[in-house]
């Protein structure tokens, strides 16, 4: 085909004011500071006197640590400070199996919750628990696996079961998203150690002051143990919580079995639990988590979850808290998964806790 030359400038004058539009929806983020820093942890010495001519060099034959020291058991933060920022920062911390990385870019390349809030001014911290991801230096040490495992997550992060998603679900079709997905995966270096994890976490608090915690998943219960801790958490934001509901001494509720396990609350005393009636806490959870059990255990825990956060909210509110549980499908919104924050609908998903944080005053 042949163009004349009002043809190619019509063409050009198309494709150029294409850009312009895609360049009109997306505005850019000024940045008025970033960096990154560890918080929390440990020392640990070994016994013994440092010999600097014995040790002073690597040497594979001799790697005796007599009187050497070992910083361990910190949190990694990384931190974006917007332009014209708002006073309240949002700490986001991950889930069982993640690192930061669930907060920024999605699977199939749109903007996470990291970029999704700090186009609304919020000043973002990210999180790497400790002895996970960018915070490998643990004080204990352990045993990495590498089983394959990719279909159990699958199912546990409920896209679907097996290799087959869910009908309707709200995660890319496009082969190259799963990949992605499934290598944002990270391992422990160490084992799992609560306190550890929530000391790190209170002391980055105690480091930038009053903020709004966002938890995922493992990350959720606690985080309830560490709003106990730190009087500087003022909200919590929590998708997906699945463990560690906190009730007080005495009120603790019958532990919910279901297929391939069982769910049980955490007992602590009235003075700690009333903690959690001074802030506000909203959760949220997905799509394809089951009323009445069912023999698919990927689904059953979160049956479990779902009805214990249910529980535990009721407990919070009947003794003056503001707990808000809201189980998307029943506002109308459908086919989440276990990570409604990087689903395909993480936009709208972001707008309901946007909506929250105005409604509780916590957008200044």
């Amino acid at each position: 085909m042949k163009y004349n030359r009002y043809t190619l400038v019509v063409l050009a004058t198309i494709i150029l004011s294409s850009f312009s539009v895609d360049a009109q929806k997306k505005q850019a983020i000024v940045i008025q500071d970033q960096g990154s820093f560890a918080v929390g942890g440990s020392v640990v010495t070994a016994p013994g006197t440092f010999d600097p001519i014995k040790h002073g060099a690597f040497n594979p034959a001799n790697q005796s640590s007599e009187g050497q020291t070992l910083h361990g058991d910190h949190a990694y933060v990384f931190y974006q400070i917007p332009d014209k920022a708002r006073k309240l920062p949002l700490v986001m911390w991950h889930g069982y199996g993640q690192f930061s990385k669930t907060w920024e870019t999605t699977p199939d390349g749109r903007e996470g919750y990291q970029n999704i809030f700090l186009r609304q001014r919020f000043p973002v911290y990210l999180i790497d628990q400790p002895r996970r991801g960018r915070a490998a230096r643990g004080t204990v040490g352990g045993t990495i696996a590498a089983a394959p495992e990719d279909q159990l997550w699958f199912g546990i992060f409920r896209l679907g079961v097996g290799n087959e998603f869910y009908p309707g679900v709200q995660f890319s079709k496009d082969p190259e998203a799963l990949n992605q997905y499934f290598r944002q995966m990270t391992p422990n270096i160490g084992p799992i150690d609560i306190e550890v994890n929530t000391k790190a976490v209170s002391a980055l608090f105690d480091k930038i002051g009053e903020g709004i915690l966002v938890t995922h998943s493992h990350s959720g219960g606690q985080g309830w143990m560490t709003a106990v801790k730190n009087k500087n958490i003022k909200a919590i934001v929590s998708y997906e919580p699945a463990s560690n509901f906190l009730f007080p001494e005495g009120q603790v509720p019958e532990t919910i079995t279901y297929a391939g396990g069982s769910l049980r609350a955490v007992g602590v005393p009235m003075a700690d639990f009333m903690k959690l009636t001074k802030i506000p806490i909203v959760i949220y959870y997905g799509d394809n988590i089951p009323s009445q059990p069912v023999e698919n255990p990927g689904q059953e825990q979160w049956r479990a979850a779902l009805t214990m956060a249910k529980r535990w909210a009721e407990t919070v509110n009947k003794l003056g808290g503001d707990v808000t549980v809201v189980h998307l499908p029943e506002i109308g919104i459908k086919g989440n998964t276990h990570f409604p924050f990087s689903d395909l609908n993480n936009v709208e998903i972001a707008g309901l806790m946007s909506n929250w944080l105005k409604d509780k005053g916590l957008d200044k």
